[in-house]
C-alpha cells in the first residue's frame, strides 16, 4: 500500500478531488489522504457535485488540517503531493517515515467567478487535469515517482 497526502492551502478542491482520484485510480494499492495548511473547515460544494458527477463517493470527505497527518501516530506517508503554488510555499510539518515530495500546481476553481454553470465549468476542467495527472503518477508506481513531469 502506497500513502498518499494530497495537500493544499484550504483543502476545500484540488487536494480533496486529488485524494479521490488516487484512491479511485489506484484500485487498493494505493491510499490517500488530503489536509490543508489553513483548511476552509468544509469541501467546497461544487467540489462535492463534480465528484458525484463523476460516479464518486464524497461520504466521509471534509476539510481538515495538515497537523493531522504530523503526529506520531498518523499513517505513514510516503509520498506528500502539493497541488497549490502557496501550500508548496509554506514550511510544512516534519512527517513521519520522511516521505518523498512532489509539487503539481493546478488552478484553484474555487476562485473561478461566474454563474453556477461557469463555475462548475472550471471544476470540471481542473477535474480533468488532476485526473490526467493522477492516472500518470500511479502508472509510473512508487520506484519512478522522481521520472514523473
Amino acid at each position: 500500500m502506497i500513502n498518499v497526502l494530497v495537500l493544499c492551502t484550504g483543502n476545500s478542491a484540488r487536494s480533496v478531488i486529488g485524494e479521490v482520484l488516487i484512491n479511485s485510480l489506484g484500485e487498493g494499492r494505493w491510499k490517500a489522504h488530503s489536509a490543508g495548511s489553513h483548511p476552509a473547515g468544509q469541501v467546497n460544494p461544487l467540489t462535492l457535485e463534480i465528484l458525484k458527477e463523476k460516479g464518486h463517493s464524497t461520504e466521509g470527505l471534509r476539510s481538515k488540517s495538515w497537523d493531522e497527518f504530523a503526529k506520531p501516530d498518523a499513517p505513514k506517508m510516503d509520498l506528500v503531493i502539493t497541488v497549490c503554488d502557496n501550500a508548496a510555499g509554506e514550511v510544512c510539518p516534519v512527517w513521519p517515515g520522511v516521505p518523498q515530495k512532489m509539487h503539481i500546481s493546478f488552478p484553484d476553481p474555487a476562485a473561478s467567478a461566474g454563474s453556477h454553470e461557469d463555475r462548475l465549468a472550471e471544476f470540471r476542467r481542473i477535474y480533468a487535469l488532476i485526473e490526467e495527472r493522477m492516472k500518470r503518477l500511479i502508472a509510473l508506481g512508487p520506484d519512478r515517482i522522481g521520472d514523473f513531469k
